[in-house]
């Protein structure tokens, strides 16, 4: 199953994605998460299907979402992913001598 989407990130919140199908637009996101995403500023549109691997969403879940409730939001990593991803050097840069 193949689908069209369009992703649209938020005005609000960095790294916050919206995936809907392209033929529904914004129709079938709920006005309170409408609300709360902020101004939905389209990023690109994507072919998705099974086969397909994103990098921080599980596939299957997102074209589930797509089906059942017309969308799929994708939350910011938390904070502290960021750090564990930075070089040891960085980290310790601060650090008293």
């Amino acid at each position: 199953m193949k689908r069209i989407c369009s992703i649209y990130r938020s005005s609000k919140k960095n790294e916050m994605y919206l995936y809907v199908l392209k033929s529904d637009a914004l129709k079938r996101v709920p006005e309170p998460l409408m609300t709360a995403f902020g101004k939905a500023i389209h990023a690109f549109d994507l072919v998705l299907s099974p086969e397909r691997e994103l990098s921080r969403e599980d596939i299957n879940k997102v074209l589930e979402n797509l089906d059942t409730q017309g969308y799929h939001l994708q939350m910011p990593p938390a904070e502290d992913e960021y750090i564990e991803h930075l070089p040891e050097e960085l980290l310790r840069r601060n650090d008293p001598v």
